[in-house]
């Protein structure tokens, strides 16, 4: 499941682990001195007027701890990122089904409010790596977005309890239960909470947890991330399967307290190692920087320079500014591939439908295994799947097999095949959907209850849509999880943090785009609708059509785009300079050889 990893959670959104770690005592005073390459260092922070120079590695002292207390550590953050993910996707799982059956919206309704709150989840990371970057720190942010998450995760069951159950009636036969406006407040509010507790740790836990091993080597960073990506997938495998049945075949009241029982042992794992952890004071956010940065070149009139005027020359310190080349190089290594990540919004929009209308062409089909119903939800696990199956033939067959030859796959190129193989998920939809509304005409179909709401349903089995959900996540394999190490390898290590943020940026704009585009068509049809309050009503497969047609359009676009883009100069990188303007060989060419990337991205199952 990729943006729910996904590589999610791999890097701070707006800071590098690896480009500003600090020297710093068991006190955590930041101290002056020389770095290994004989460059002065300050205790002022990161970015302070450029008086620490952003590529310096400054490292933290670790505490001595054993390899056993190494591995108890780790796990400990292990646990709680599996407790958080299974607590987040018990959440979203369902919530088309809870918003249609509970909370009476139509489907339309129910499928715009799951798109705003997946996408807003991976834009407020960024707020959470600034607030730990700057203010708070990893381990506060973590533990204090933990607690926020609590707040939503008690109003959240809260909208879904029958309190006439449980306190009966009055003497007048009046009922305790809720209003319907009342419960959607509750629930709205609740997500409000959620949103901003998992984008605080989704923002620092996987680096927080990076830090903890980074006294073992880099191959200790490496399979931490491994084994990160794989709770990742445990918890949300659990929260589709078995919390997703338990909301579907026995109450959303249940259904919701687990994820809540989840989050409370979630934090209790994670304050019980609180003394074992390595922890950095916050020193400032790149996105400051950056903002500085660019402030600073809009205020200031550019010199000429071999008879050229360049906009950011004004903020160098070589021609009046307050920044050194590397950071304003940074920047400009960032601007370049923002173009790059618009084109990639529209991929993230046809990503979202996985959410809303592949689940609600999916209640309409039958979920029947034998005698039980299988959660609507569930087939979300064949994108896990296909993702867990492929990753590891990409990268040992494929992408060997075709640099053997002479012709490696560059990481545009790999984003543009994930781009076809999304366009292919919604073509397939579409198919379905005609074929699946024939059957419907034809037999009439027959009333399927999933939590006390009644669908006329389709024969057709739920798992004729594996097809469309393993095609996402082929296409993730290919655009998302390049898509990061490509934000890796286009910035200085001080920028690689705030570009990933900007990848993830792009995936939540995804799932506005997918709104507005479900609004657009629904307010343009309705004398022959396309996306109706009962989608058996409508055209839906018109709607997949059209967002095959859009993939399809921006492909060619990225084409374009990607043909005259330059890749950064990678053999650079090692004396930590890097030329803006190399003749570097285009996107559709061979890639330099040592292009490379630091850590292995797991899928985004963010």
């Amino acid at each position: 499941m990729s943006r729910q990893l996904s590589t999610d959670e791999r890097q701070p959104l707006l800071s590098a682990p690896h480009s500003h770690t600090y020297n710093s005592r068991e006190s955590g005073v930041m101290e002056s001195g020389k770095d290994n390459l004989g460059y002065e260092t300050f205790g002022d922070g990161v970015f302070d007027n450029e008086k620490t120079l952003p590529n310096e590695e400054l490292k933290p002292v670790a505490p001595q701890r054993s390899r056993a207390a190494h591995i108890i550590v780790v796990l400990s953050i292990l646990m709680t990122e599996l407790c958080e993910r299974l607590t987040f996707y018990s959440i979203s799982a369902n919530m088309v089904l809870f918003c249609t059956s509970v909370l009476d919206y139509s489907d339309p309704d129910a499928a715009t409010i799951s798109l705003i709150f997946s996408g807003s989840v991976y834009l407020i990371p960024i707020v959470g790596g600034y607030v730990a970057d700057s203010l708070a720190g990893r381990f506060n942010t973590i533990f204090g977005s933990g607690l926020i998450y609590l707040l939503g995760l008690f109003l959240i069951p809260a909208s879904a309890v029958d309190y006439t159950a449980i306190f009966g009636t009055d003497d007048d036969g009046g009922s305790f239960d809720l209003t319907v406006q009342a419960r959607r407040t509750y629930f709205i509010l609740g997500l409000c909470f959620v949103g901003i507790g998992t984008g605080g740790i989704k923002a620092n836990v996987g680096p927080f947890g990076a830090q903890q091993v980074e006294d073992m080597g880099e191959s200790a960073v490496q399979s931490f991330f491994n084994w990160f990506y794989w709770f990742i997938n445990a918890g949300a495998m659990i929260a589709y399967t078995a919390v997703a049945y338990v909301q579907q075949n026995i109450s959303f009241a249940w259904g919701f307290f687990i994820p809540l029982v989840s989050m409370i042992l979630a934090l209790i794992i994670f304050l019980s190692f609180r003394s074992k952890y390595i922890n950095t004071p916050p020193t400032g956010s790149v996105l400051t920087t950056v903002f500085n940065v660019c402030r600073q070149s809009c205020k200031k009139e550019s010199p000429y320079v071999n008879g050229e005027k360049k906009f950011f020359d004004s903020s160098r310190q070589k021609y009046g500014g307050t920044f050194s080349d590397y950071t304003v190089d940074g920047i400009i290594c960032v601007l370049r591939v923002v173009p790059i990540f618009a084109l990639i919004i529209i991929y993230w929009a046809i990503y979202s439908q996985m959410q809303s209308t592949f689940f609600l062409q999916a209640e309409r089909m039958d979920v029947s295994v034998g005698k039980e119903n299988i959660p609507a939800a569930m087939l979300n696990v064949f994108n896990t799947i296909i993702i867990i199956l492929l990753i590891p033939l990409v990268d040992r067959v494929i992408y060997p097999l075709f640099s053997s030859f002479g012709r490696p796959i560059t990481h545009l190129q790999r984003m543009g095949i994930g781009m076809l193989l999304a366009a292919a998920s919604v073509v397939v939809a579409g198919i379905v959907e005609i074929y699946r509304k024939k059957e419907l005409e034809e037999s009439g179909g027959f009333i399927q209850t999933l939590a006390d709401q009644k669908f006329n349903s389709s024969h057709f089995s739920v798992f004729i849509q594996v097809p469309q959900f393993a095609l996402v996540g082929a296409s993730e394999v290919f655009a998302s999880v390049s898509g990061l190490e490509f934000a890796f390898t286009q910035a200085p290590q001080s920028m690689q943090g705030f570009l990933t943020g900007l990848f993830f940026v792009a995936s939540g704009l995804g799932s506005y785009v997918s709104t507005a585009i479900l609004r657009i068509v629904e307010a343009s049809t309705k004398s022959d609708p396309w996306f109706p309050e009962d989608i058996n009503n409508g055209k839906v497969e018109n709607l997949f059509f059209l967002l095959a047609g859009l993939m399809c359009l921006n492909f060619i676009i990225f084409v374009i785009v990607s043909y005259f883009y330059k890749y950064r100069d990678q053999s650079a990188v090692e004396g930590d300079e890097y030329n803006i303007d190399n003749d570097g060989d285009d996107v559709m060419k061979t890639v330099t050889n040592n292009e490379h990337n630091l850590y292995e991205p797991e899928n985004t199952k963010l």
